[in-house]
């Protein structure tokens, strides 16, 4: 009797303790959490005011590297990044399409923020492999066969290009069949695949067909290389050549396992 009666005194203390020690426990864990949560939204309500509302992270320069024919000037004028808004806010991929939609002459840019307020923008400009003269002017054209601009005078050391496609034979049919545009591709691989002495005495890339492709080179000789397909044997076959007759005046790779030279 006695035994029962203490064992249900312990049960009732146990029971009375219980609710205190739930409470005891979980008001802490609830305040933590509230103020954990009123410091990140503090906190990230000061880090957006920080990237768009202060005064220090605002665009205050634009810096251009890479330049060769374009002026610095020119690209910041088409980058068209607006000088003191957020830093953060400048959408890069849109300034590289501006760039790249008014100035062809860009071959890539990378737009690049540089903190805590300055955009990069690193150019590069395409190089022209070739020119077309064309109502008095010449066009430059680069490796991807790109017509990028359009200049009063032709650039030193870059090979003419000649469409020398007739209205007739197998001319007419490169023309039906490829188009122009084509054609120009096809010359301006041919001129990426010439080895660089052959390259740097090379004046006129004339394209009579796809695959009837001529080199016209200082002191009137000439290089039959055929279409653009197999450039690398072409090149080595008529650096070979030129070696074994230094004299000759025309030279045809076209078959570069079957090359041939004749004159002197």
């Amino acid at each position: 009797m006695a035994g029962s009666t203490t064992a249900e005194r312990g049960e009732r203390q146990q029971e009375s303790a219980g609710p205190p020690l739930v409470r005891r426990f979980r008001r802490p864990r609830l305040r933590v959490i509230i103020a954990s949560a009123i410091a990140l939204v503090l906190l990230g309500a000061g880090t957006v005011w920080l990237l768009y509302g202060s005064e220090w992270l605002r665009v205050r320069h634009v810096s251009v590297s890479g330049t060769r024919v374009l002026g610095p000037a020119e690209v910041r004028a088409a980058a068209a990044v607006p000088v003191g808004a957020p830093l953060a806010s400048i959408g890069t991929d849109a300034v590289e399409a501006r760039l790249r939609g008014k100035l062809r002459r860009i071959d890539t840019v990378e737009v690049s923020r540089s903190w805590p307020d300055g955009i990069t923008l690193k150019v590069t400009e395409r190089t022209p492999v070739l020119v077309a003269r064309e109502n008095g002017k010449f066009t430059e054209i680069d490796h991807e066969g790109v017509r990028f601009a359009v200049v009063g005078k032709a650039p030193k050391g870059v090979p003419m290009l000649e469409l020398a496609a007739s209205r007739k034979g197998s001319g007419a049919a490169s023309l039906r069949r490829f188009g122009t545009g084509r054609l120009v591709r096809e010359a301006v691989r041919v001129a990426g695949s010439l080895p660089p002495a052959v390259a740097r005495d090379t004046g006129t890339v004339k394209v009579g067909s796809f695959d009837a492709i001529t080199l016209e080179l200082g002191r009137g000789r000439t290089v039959e290389w055929g279409s653009g397909e197999q450039g690398r044997a072409k090149a080595r076959a008529l650096t070979a050549l030129m070696k074994a007759a230094p004299d000759a005046r025309h030279f045809d790779v076209s078959v570069p396992t079957a090359p041939a030279s004749a004159g002197s």
